[in-house]
């Protein structure tokens, strides 16, 4: 049986965060962390994918545990970000969940 071209665990270039650019496949990591650098989301994308795109599904997936009992923290006091989150819908999100920004 002949074997596929496509490498183990299937999928195919989608599935796996692969995208085509000048330099070939690439991948793209979108993460959020908190003030000491520790990840608390992560969402990998086809390299030809923009940032801003990414933004609010980042957002959405943190989950802070809480001491002792109680939900995990879904958002943020601050955020933080560079100028590729620097637009209107990205800006009217962060003020409508309440979120101090600086982009």
């Amino acid at each position: 049986m002949a074997e596929s071209g496509r490498p183990p665990g299937g999928g195919g270039a989608g599935g796996e965060g692969l995208g085509r650019s000048r330099g070939g496949f690439t991948s793209k990591l979108h993460l959020s962390a908190d003030d000491r650098c520790r990840p608390l989301s992560l969402i990998v994308t086809p390299g030809q994918r923009a940032d801003c795109a990414q933004f609010e599904p980042v957002l959405e997936k943190i989950r802070v545990p809480r001491p002792g009992l109680g939900r995990p923290r879904k958002k943020p006091d601050s955020l933080a970000a560079d100028k590729a989150y620097s637009n209107g819908p990205i800006r009217e999100y962060l003020r409508r969940r309440g979120i101090r920004h600086t982009l």
